[in-house]
């Protein structure tokens, strides 16, 4: 049965609170699992591209690719699977959709997707982007994250779900606190 988008946004911005969009929780990973695993794979398939019509719809495709696959696949590779589908999402959305139509809040999980790139070209856009918005916390977390991609050139704390090789800096720097999103 496809589900309508609403029913996505409804759920992660009123029915979800803040606190658990981001730490780990097993019980809200499971909820999602329970209610939208069958929804993210067809999402993940393109299944679902007739909600990229609106900025709602988009929104809500980029939250089942970008924050629902961490949340499906905590400690697991796929987690990190579908980063460029959500982005290229992204990037289309700021080319010809009107955001001016979501909230700030809305606007920050539409601009994820760059936060969670591995590319710096693409921070130094998340940066303005977070900027703009006026939601300080966003843009200091989207500070932290760039000054990582800056050092490393990738997210150390993903190297060993991903069966990436640490550097000893990169092993050096994960002892350190909020060295990991």
């Amino acid at each position: 049965m496809m589900k309508d988008y609403q029913e996505i946004l409804d759920f992660w911005f009123k029915e979800a609170t803040p606190e658990q969009w981001f730490k780990q929780d097993d019980t809200f990973d499971t909820i999602i699992a329970n209610r939208y695993a069958e929804t993210h794979r067809k999402v993940v398939q393109g299944e679902y591209a007739h909600w990229r019509n609106t900025i709602q719809g988009r929104l809500a495709e980029i939250i089942v690719i970008d924050q629902f696959s961490r949340n499906l696949y905590r400690h697991d590779p796929k987690a990190y699977r579908y980063d460029e589908m959500a982005l290229v999402l992204t990037q289309e959305a700021l080319k010809v959709l009107d955001i001016h139509n979501l909230s700030k809040v809305e606007c920050s999980f539409l601009y994820m997707p760059l936060m969670h790139s591995e590319s710096l070209v693409i921070h130094e856009e998340a940066l303005s982007l977070f900027e703009k918005l006026g939601l300080e916390t966003n843009y200091e977390f989207e500070k932290q994250h760039q000054q990582i991609i800056a050092r490393f050139g990738r997210y150390p704390h993903r190297n060993k779900v991903l069966g990436r090789q640490s550097t000893a800096e990169e092993i050096a720097f994960l002892k350190e606190p909020n060295s990991s999103f």
